[in-house]
């Protein structure tokens, strides 16, 4: 065996941000083979993966099971072998059952073996991290000399937080920082990630290179983005935003340490562009990896539908979504041509089923029970009942996932109907404010996101856009019945959820106190209908689900 040499002042290292699938390792190793030949190519050193990458990423208790880690291992140490070609060495991550316990961990591999082992030292258990439930946290370990090279290897978190993991890492000889990661996006993350790493370099001394993994897994988003931040806090390099993609780049050894020199500078989208991209490769992703053929959507000729079809047909392509009309005698003349123009702008197939004959149905079977009671929310969610078992039957006949169109303003204040609108496997939009998703179409009706599957030009008609929110279960009925107009609404909202604000606090942001108690009584009182909701993309840092867990049965309200 030859080892490969290269000059001892420049070093070029791959970052391969990828989409690794959850629990499939013989995948995830091939694709981690297929990177590493690349990185070859591209005449690298070392490639550096993401956070758990041989596992998938965040595994939560599947790493419980023995024979899973056992696989893990045993794939890593297949994959050193390889190595002893003499090509690009490899850091990666996996989890490592050891002695002292279960580690979140990565392995150094070259010249056809496993050079060393590092483990993850700050264990986040917070929002959507429960890291603490299922690792150990590993003793603390020097950098590791890789070709001459000392790379300290601190892995995600333990840039992140207070215990000191690059400092000792600095004192103990690191020339440069390799961090893997699984950050998760929530709106504005990039700029959070460069502060975090400056700090690290400010106090460090050293340059440090973030590498980030891509795709959706369950509610999570990983938009990649990795870059690298120079020893004078310049930036080295920035990968693109949500793309999967591996770049060998080129580091030297200057008198002052290791400073990156020709590296990529991607843009980095702004807010609506983010937010759709991030929507769009969620609902991408939780199809495809958990293989659906295609989906199906009721679109009434409202916002929230028409942007989760744009979504749908941008994720998928036209020919795997098919939107179901399903009219009553309160579906409006605007909205069935609102639904029609809709669809036949996005190109994908478009049904009208009447619900009139099982509402009616259902209406008269309940008639004895409901004889001299006045109609009211009852009859109104027959309508949605009924609309949400065609598209469940629908599912079942043809296999397709159900996606459910309710936004988070609803899904707070519980204006959606459970086994109705709620019924689904994934929700595209179930982490953005009704204002928000306003924003979003307005934004795809003069931008095609990259690597979109849809058409160009305006696929929401301005229509769909301009007209009053109405659920269409009553004559004349608008969402304003019955709720504030929603830029109020999803400020109150906001300070809620996102902030835990106070109700004086919020009622100083010139709000009526009355109003801010009873929007605060809605959200807590529709708990236990969003512990029954479909899993959807995280887009804000709090959404309803891994990082808001209240409990169901909970009496109290903020009266100070």
């Amino acid at each position: 065996m030859t080892k490969k040499t290269f000059a001892p002042d420049t070093l070029r290292i791959a970052i391969a941000q990828l989409n690794p699938v959850l629990g499939d390792v013989d995948a995830n190793l091939a694709k981690a083979r297929e990177a590493r030949a690349d990185a070859a190519r591209q005449g690298a050193d070392v490639v550096l993966f993401t956070e758990l990458f041989i596992s998938g990423y965040p595994p939560e208790d599947l790493v419980l099971r023995p024979s899973f880690t056992a696989a893990c291992e045993k794939a890593v140490r297949e994959f050193a072998a390889d190595t002893a070609d003499g090509g690009p060495g490899v850091i990666i991550g996996t989890p490592l059952k050891r002695d002292t316990g279960l580690h979140n961990s990565v392995m150094v591999l070259d010249g056809g073996e496993v050079i060393a082992e590092r483990f993850k030292q700050d264990l986040p258990n917070y929002g959507e991290f429960d890291e603490k439930r299922v690792f150990v946290a590993g003793p603390m370990l020097g950098p590791v000399n890789f070709r001459g090279v000392r790379l300290g290897i601190p892995i995600c978190e333990d840039i992140w937080g207070d215990l000191g993991v690059c400092e000792t890492l600095c004192e103990s000889g690191a020339e440069i920082l390799l961090v893997p990661n699984g950050s998760p996006y929530y709106r504005g993350k990039v700029d959070v990630r460069h502060q975090v790493a400056i700090r690290q370099v400010i106090e460090t001394g050293l340059p440090l290179i973030f590498a980030n993994q891509v795709g959706g897994q369950d509610e999570l988003i990983f938009d990649g983005a990795s870059f690298g931040i120079n020893a004078d806090k310049s930036l080295a390099f920035q990968m693109s935003e949500f793309e999967a993609q591996l770049a060998a780049i080129p580091w030297k050894r200057e008198p002052d340490g290791w400073v990156c020199f020709d590296g990529p500078m991607a843009r980095i989208p702004e807010t609506e562009e983010a937010d759709y991209h991030a929507c769009m490769l969620g609902l991408r992703d939780y199809v495809n990896k958990n293989g659906f053929k295609n989906v199906v959507l009721g679109l009434s000729g409202g916002i929230d539908s028409a942007l989760c079809a744009a979504l749908a047909v941008d994720a998928l392509g036209e020919e795997r979504v098919r939107a179901v009309m399903m009219p009553y005698r309160y579906t409006s003349k605007d909205s069935l041509k609102d639904a029609e123009d809709c669809a036949r702008a996005l190109g994908c197939r478009y049904d009208i089923v009447p619900i009139h004959e099982p509402v009616e149905g259902f209406r008269h079977a309940l008639a004895p029970l409901f004889e001299g009671l006045s109609e009211d929310t009852t009859e109104e969610n027959l309508q949605s009942r009924a609309r949400g078992t065609l598209l469940m039957a629908i599912s079942n006949k043809f296999g397709s996932m159900v996606v459910t169109t309710g936004n988070k303003s609803e899904m707070s204040v519980g204006y959606a109907t459970l086994y109705g609108d709620m019924n689904g496997g994934f929700n595209p939009i179930k982490d953005l404010y009704k204002m928000q998703v306003y924003a979003l179409a307005a934004w795809r009706n003069s931008h095609v996101p990259p690597m979109a599957l849809g058409p160009s030009g305006v696929v929401i008609p301005q229509n769909i856009i301009d007209k009053a929110p109405s659920a269409e279960l009553r004559e004349n009925q608008t969402d304003q019945d019955s709720l504030p107009p929603y830029p109020v609404l999803d400020d109150i909202l906001e300070c809620l959820v996102e902030n835990e604000m106070g109700v004086n606090e919020i009622a100083a942001r010139g709000h009526e106190p009355a109003l801010v108690r009873r929007i605060e009584h809605l959200l807590y009182l529709a708990e236990y209908k969003r512990r029954q909701s479909a899993p959807g993309v995280k887009i804000t840092k709090k959404n309803f689900g891994r990082d808001r867990r209240y409990p169901i049965t909970n009496r109290f309200r903020d009266r100070a």
